[in-house]
Formats: C-alpha cells, sequence, structure tokens
C-alpha cells in the first residue's frame, strides 16, 4: 500500500489562488451592487420628475431640455441595467465555483 499524499504544493497553491480569486470576485460583485444602488435611486428621482416636467404646459426650448434630460437618465438606466447583468453573471460564476467547478485563471 502506496501513500498518496493528500495535498501537494501545487494543490495548495491552487487552492489558495482559488479561494483569493472567489474572494475578489465577492468585492467586486458587493462593489456593483453597491454602485448600482446609488446611482438607482436618485436616477429614478431624475426621471420622474423629468417624466413629470414633460407633461406640463413648456416653451420649445424648455420641454427640449426636459426631452434630453429624460432621454440622458434612460440611457444611464440602461447601463444600470447593464450593471445588473454583470452582477448576475458573478453570481452565477461565484455559485459555480463553490460546487467545485473550476476556476478561470
Amino acid at each position: 500500500m502506496t501513500d498518496t499524499p493528500l495535498s501537494s504544493p501545487e494543490s495548495d497553491a491552487q487552492d489558495d489562488l482559488a479561494t483569493k480569486y472567489r474572494l475578489r470576485l465577492d468585492e467586486v460583485i458587493d462593489l456593483v451592487a453597491h454602485i448600482r444602488h446609488e446611482i438607482n435611486n436618485p436616477l429614478t428621482g431624475v426621471l420622474g420628475q423629468a417624466q413629470l416636467l414633460l407633461r406640463e404646459d413648456l416653451s420649445d426650448r424648455a420641454r427640449k431640455r426636459a426631452q434630453a434630460i429624460e432621454q440622458l437618465a434612460i440611457r444611464m438606466r440602461d447601463i444600470v441595467g447593464q450593471l445588473r447583468d454583470v452582477q448576475r453573471q458573478a453570481d452565477d460564476g461565484k455559485q459555480k465555483s463553490a460546487k467545485g467547478a473550476p476556476v478561470p485563471e
């Protein structure tokens, strides 16, 4: 009966790297969630106010400005949505890594 080592320096190094990767991924996921929250809350107010303003009787100049604010707020909302997708992908990757799937190098 031959004894096989339970761990080797290589596997220990890979485990350490995987652990560091998962910790860093957790930090990035948390940062993305925080950024989404911090942008989305005031953005919702800006978009809502612009839409309310557009319901009023405005001069052409003021209407164009309110429309520009609305369009830019919608654009930012779409970017925040993309951050949500990135966060979900990262969460999915984290769950796969936790289940023993290979961790990308």
